[in-house]
């Protein structure tokens, strides 16, 4: 279709931003007013910098970008957005670098803008994404570990055991009530065990969205993934989606690895991620599948529900959680339907 004298405009009005057009001749609509305010936050004079202020509206900004615009001026507005955040000239100062604290909001921005990073300060990136990665996994492991491991324990245990399955410790315990003491005897009115191991007791699907809103969440989900991983009575899988999937299953022994290896920012396709995920469910009953997202659903949210249905009469433990982060008052759509 041969371009108009009015494309042409719209497309100098976009790039020049509103401040060339004092009079308001030019009337944007539809994208083009989501696209002049995506320009606009990163290039408006009085604004030098000014994306840096919210953590939160970086990434909604950087999902904005990858939406309406082609590859290669996404890259060319992340590398600006890199420039004027500062955070390159922070990274090329070793001592405030050893001086540094990082903290979600810091790695996220990492993470967010890593085809950004210049090469001589990506290893310099990755050490701080390791180090706050480090940190979390010294909080979260044990308990962690714990609270699996005991859960899949209390899952085999059974009331009516065979001989050598018998937990005697547990058993006294709950027989002391029935202690006589005529008779210095115990009288074991109940029975418990721990019955036979299945070969594999739980398979966890960790289904994580990875659009721009989500980041902080991505950061706990990938390093909670890799404990999961490490503990072989749970089979483990790593779903990050937008409006594709990528397994990154594979990763989950580098938490770091796994991290540089997603793409922040983006459209959301849960219906697509929900169906991809089916597909490795072989033993519904003992699969549990985690969805973290913030619902805002790209796809037609029916047809997202009806995959969510399928899912639990099949068997599988569907669980949803809106975010992983510290806030405790995450974002989230309130529009879908409440059944």
């Amino acid at each position: 279709m041969q371009e108009t004298d009015q494309d042409r405009i719209r497309k100098w009005r976009l790039i020049l931003g509103k401040e060339a057009d004092s009079g308001g001749t030019v009337t944007l609509a539809g994208e083009d007013v989501q696209m002049d305010g995506a320009l606009e936050a990163l290039y408006q004079n009085d604004r030098q910098g000014g994306l840096g202020d919210s953590t939160p509206q970086l990434h909604r900004w950087l999902g904005d970008i990858r939406k309406y615009f082609p590859t290669p001026v996404v890259q060319v507005l992340q590398r600006d957005a890199w420039e004027r955040l500062g955070i390159e000239r922070m990274l090329l100062e070793p001592e405030l670098l050893e001086s540094l604290e990082p903290d979600i909001a810091l790695v996220s921005t990492l993470l967010a803008l890593k085809s950004a990073i210049p090469s001589q300060t990506r290893d310099t990136a990755r050490l701080v994404v390791q180090k706050l990665v480090r940190q979390l996994e010294e909080q979260l492991r044990m308990p962690l570990e714990q609270h699996i491991r005991g859960a899949l324990t209390r899952s085999i245990r059974t009331r009516r055991p065979k001989g050598k399955e018998i937990d005697w410790h547990q058993t006294i315990r709950a027989n002391l009530k029935h202690y006589q003491p005529d008779k210095q005897g115990l009288v074991l009115e109940t029975l418990i065990g721990q019955g036979r191991r299945n070969r594999s007791l739980k398979e966890l699907i960790l289904l994580v969205d990875q659009s721009g809103s989500m980041a902080a969440s991505m950061i706990y989900a990938g390093i909670i993934g890799s404990i999961m991983a490490s503990i072989r009575s749970v089979k483990t899988s790593f779903l990050a989606f937008d409006t594709q999937v990528a397994d990154l299953s594979g990763l989950m022994e580098d938490p770091v690895e796994l991290l540089f290896s997603t793409q922040m920012g983006g459209g959301t396709d849960i219906h697509k991620a929900l169906t991809y995920a089916g597909k490795l469910v072989s033993q519904p009953r003992d699969t549990i599948l985690v969805v973290i997202s913030d619902l805002y659903e790209g796809a037609n949210v029916h047809d997202t529900l009806r995959q969510y249905h399928q899912l639990l009469h099949s068997g599988v433990q569907v669980i949803n959680m809106l975010a992983l982060s510290d806030g405790g008052a995450p974002d989230y759509d309130k529009s879908w339907p409440s059944n």
